[in-house]
């Protein structure tokens, strides 16, 4: 009789389920999302890393091209113009987004002139959630005296 109740007992109660079905698609969204997140931040460094170096050998080509003897700044400046708009875009120093600037400075008290080329640009991002971020570079170079 004791036997006859335990297995009652056993047959009316709830059956726990003990399976797993469904965990994978959940694992896989979540997993998917950190994933997705992190190569977009792998890009964005890639991207920024890429387009801050190409405008800072401009400037820095532009700078000594300005710094030869019979040149000047302004040709340093068209120089690295020339040089963001066939490697990257135009768009990274025309007016609304960037600048070139480009002067002749004294080196640190001594009265040297130097031929200084500033680059101001606003860097693309990939995701909408980054605000547009701007970099300087200058490239510099001794000028030649005659």
């Amino acid at each position: 009789m004791r036997a006859e109740r335990t297995r009652l007992r056993r047959e009316n109660r709830p059956r726990l389920r003990r399976d797993d079905g469904g965990a994978a698609v959940v694992e896989f969204v979540l997993v998917s999302v950190l994933l997705t997140a992190l190569f977009l931040a792998v890009v964005q460094l890639a991207l920024i890393l890429h387009l801050r170096t190409t405008l800072q050998a401009s400037a820095a080509e532009g700078a000594r091209y300005g710094a030869n003897l019979g040149l000047g700044p302004g040709d340093g400046r068209q120089r690295t113009v020339e040089l963001v708009s066939s490697s990257l875009s135009p768009r990274y120093v025309a007016a609304p987004h960037g600048e070139v600037t480009a002067s002749v400075e004294p080196l640190d008290g001594s009265g040297v002139p130097v031929v200084v080329v500033r680059v101001r640009a606003r860097l693309p991002v990939v995701a909408a959630l980054v605000p547009v971020l701007p970099v300087e570079v200058e490239g510099r170079a001794l000028q030649e005296l005659p």
